[in-house]
């Protein structure tokens, strides 16, 4: 019994130290901690944006104003909405929720990671304007003290009216008033029961449930809010139904009054403050990469073109920010049409050893399962090399190569450069875009960066770093990884150097400079429904489309107007100075080439030594892959054997087409006395012997020459010009007599 008490005392002395330690230090990390008013509404100096030279940029809020709201003008089922979505128990707790709070507690303890947080909406409240973005005891300890006050300085319809006045929605939207103008055109007062879920949704996660940009995500979440209003007793079952079936939103009820650039800067903000799980409250600084003269350069001749949506992007390769865009149609996803075929098909090709620019591909009609991809000049071309089918933008070859790759090792390229393509989508069609949601222009340009970066890929961003009441929550990562070698980096952009200066995007032949490039155009045979240009340099990745967002039809293809628009862009990029050349890399080499081979053989082989110009070509090469065949049609002359025939007492020889035209031919005839020179000179189609005697029995010897170089002689059939009634008195002759 003795030892039992000492137990006892022991623990109760132990429990209250403990006590005694926590309220000390809760006393010590409270203790300067004050609940400030003005902190409680919304002030549009509290976000800060700027550029990339450190100025801070103006009318950042861009969706009226992001004033404080009345709680009497919000309707009672836009309330409802919000206090069941968030925090059911609103009116009746003292700012904490301790069932829910122990609730969620075992669920994160029985699942092992936090899955479930419990913050009532006074919680929220204190968070998103007092504490600092720190994930400790001592912040969780601030905010009990301040939500204590919080509740004791303010009754609950208070504090309802000024979370609704400061909660972030998205897009840039502090506010319900800023949100509601945003998402639906309206004042606060008219909202609905079906706005209201879809603005009470958004809460939890403003970027992963925008109707904009993840409307799916959208539609479920609204029914989420529905369902549990309808629950908990706050609209009956056919008020759910109607909201339910109310459509979402398509796209802002706003003027653009903030510009394309902004618009992406705070969707990423939105983006990252879920991925990065920082509060989106107090003092916001974000750093951008805006280059403000060149976003007025490109806003200028963006006006030139009114007749469809687009967007003009400029990517700095170098720190992989974008510096500069304008896009009636925000991040939307689009069919990405022929621009996918450099990073789909033809460097993987390259990159596994499948094809060197030189590469003769047969671009023929064909049929895989149902599947004929055509051309869009509705033409097939023969054999063509692989570097002007992609400058000319051949489909046939791109799907050919696909089917040699397999659509599976080649879309593992494209997600090392996080372009998503979904399971269903993997068919041979994706070499010319075919797919269901396509990617973004920031998605593209991204993946384009890889190229000037030597075949790294690295995240890219409009954001570099955001500070929250002075602490650094995010800092654009620089994680590299490598997708192709720098050997298959440098042969694609030169190929794509062909593009600009004979190929599609030969608009841009003018700049004084080499630039890389790629077209590429969406459509069915009514009409094209996307148009894009694409260039890059080792300074930047510039980006153009034009098409709808309802898909009406364009006037215009990939080559068009999109590279006319390009053009102005980097014209203005390199107005003061010329951007510098890709570096050769030492595994890349030039080789010259046999042109009669390759023409007449569709081979690779290495030039003759002694090959004039006119019949060799120069190609890049990675040293693993030059061919290992040298031509020797120069120096050891060498020729299809002729056709030889006898025909009203002449002897006809006919050369084969493919003689070379560059050799000289000597046609010598033998008989059993006598040899002559019978021709000398230059490729004939037939040569006719009309001297010839009866009763004799020839042979010809036809022997090509190449300068002093002499080929071997090819002996052709014997020719007899006995009269076979006579043949039998024919003196015989022996075999090969012409050679003694």
């Amino acid at each position: 019994m003795k030892l039992f008490r000492k137990i006892l005392t022991i623990s109760a002395l132990f429990f209250l130290i403990c006590l005694l330690t926590f309220f000390g230090y809760y006393f010590i990390v409270t203790g300067n901690v004050s609940l400030q008013s003005e902190k409680l509404n919304f002030q549009e100096e509290n976000i800060r944006v700027y550029d990339n030279e450190g100025a801070i940029i103006n009318a950042v809020l861009p969706h009226g104003e992001a004033r404080s709201i009345s709680l009497q003008d919000v309707p009672e089922k836009t309330k409802l909405a919000f206090i069941n979505t968030e925090d059911k128990l609103f009116f009746t707790h003292n700012g904490f929720d301790y069932k829910r709070m122990l609730k969620a507690i075992l669920c994160n303890l029985k699942s092992g990671k936090f899955q479930q947080g419990a913050s009532t909406i006074s919680q929220q409240l204190i968070k998103n304007t007092h504490l600092s973005q720190e994930k400790t005891l001592k912040r969780k300890l601030k905010e009990w003290k301040l939500t204590k006050r919080l509740e004791k300085n303010y009754n609950k319809e208070e504090i309802l009216e000024k979370y609704l006045s400061v909660i972030y929605f998205g897009h840039n939207c502090f506010g319900l008033n800023s949100a509601s103008n945003f998402y639906f055109g309206k004042s606060v007062n008219e909202l609905d029961l079906a706005d209201s879920a879809v603005l009470a949704g958004l809460v939890q996660s403003p970027n992963n449930y925008s109707p904009f940009k993840n409307p799916q995500n959208c539609l479920r979440r609204k029914e989420i809010v529905l369902r549990l209003m309808q629950k908990n007793g706050s609209i009956t079952e056919k008020e759910k139904q109607i909201a339910l079936e109310k459509p979402l939103p398509t796209q802002p009820h706003v003027d653009n009054q903030l510009s394309s650039y902004m618009r992406f800067v705070f969707d990423e903000f939105s983006a990252l403050s879920q991925e990065y799980d920082f509060t989106v409250g107090g003092r916001i600084e974000i750093h951008t990469y805006l280059d403000k003269n060149l976003q007025n350069a490109i806003e200028n001749i963006a006006n030139e073109y009114n007749s469809s949506d687009k967007n003009l992007t400029v990517l700095d390769a170098k720190n992989h920010g974008f510096k500069a865009c304008v896009s009636t149609l925000g991040e939307s996803r689009r069919l990405p049409g022929s621009l996918i075929k450099p990073l789909l098909v033809y460097a993987p090709a390259l990159e596994e050893n499948v094809i060197s620019p030189a590469t003769p591909i047969l671009d023929e009609k064909i049929n895989y399962a149902g599947y004929a991809p055509n051309n869009y000049d509705g033409t097939f071309h023969g054999y063509v090399s692989a570097r002007e089918c992609l400058a000319q933008s051949l489909n046939v070859p791109a799907v050919k190569l696909l089917e040699t790759i397999s659509v599976e090792r080649a879309v593992e390229y494209l997600k090392t450069m996080q372009l998503p393509v979904e399971k269903e989508d993997y068919s041979l069609a994706l070499a010319l875009g075919g797919m269901k949601n396509g990617f973004t222009m920031k998605e593209l340009l991204s993946a384009y960066s890889v190229f000037p970066n030597e075949g790294e890929y690295t995240p890219c961003g409009f954001i570099s770093e955001i500070k929250i009441d002075n602490v650094c929550v995010y800092t654009k990562p620089t994680t590299v990884k490598t997708v192709f070698s720098k050997d298959t980096s440098y042969l694609m952009s030169d190929i794509l150097k062909t593009t600009a200066k004979t190929g599609t995007a030969k608009k841009l032949r003018s700049l004084s400079f080499d630039i890389s490039a790629k077209t590429g155009t969406v459509g069915v045979e009514k009409g094209n429904t996307d148009a894009y240009a694409l260039s890059y340099t080792n300074d930047d990745v510039v980006g153009v489309w034009l098409g709808n967002g309802n898909n009406a039809f364009i006037d215009c293809t990939g080559g068009g107007t999109p590279c006319n628009l390009l053009l102005k862009i980097n014209e203005f990029l390199y107005k003061n100075y010329t951007p510098t050349d890709f570096i050769k890399p030492m595994d890349v080499v030039e080789i010259a080439l046999d042109k009669v081979s390759y023409e007449k053989e569709r081979t690779l082989r290495l030039a003759d030594e002694v090959s004039p110009i006119e019949y060799r070509f120069h190609e890049l090469f990675k040293k693993a892959c030059i061919p290992q065949t040298k031509s020797e049609i120069f120096s050891s002359p060498t020729i299809i054997q002729p056709n030889l025939s006898y025909e009203n007492n002449k002897v006809v020889i006919c050369f084969h087409e493919n003689s070379p035209s560059f050799y000289q031919y000597k046609i010598e005839r033998f008989d059993q006395n006598n040899n002559k020179t019978v021709y000398f000179g230059k490729r004939i189609e037939r040569y006719t012997d009309n001297d010839v005697q009866a009763n004799k029995k020839y042979v010809y010897t036809v022997t090509p020459l190449y300068g002093e170089r002499t080929g071997i002689p090819i002996v052709l059939p014997s020719v007899s010009t006995y009269d076979i009634e006579s043949s039998n008195n024919q003196e015989i002759l022996d075999k090969n007599w012409w050679e003694y």
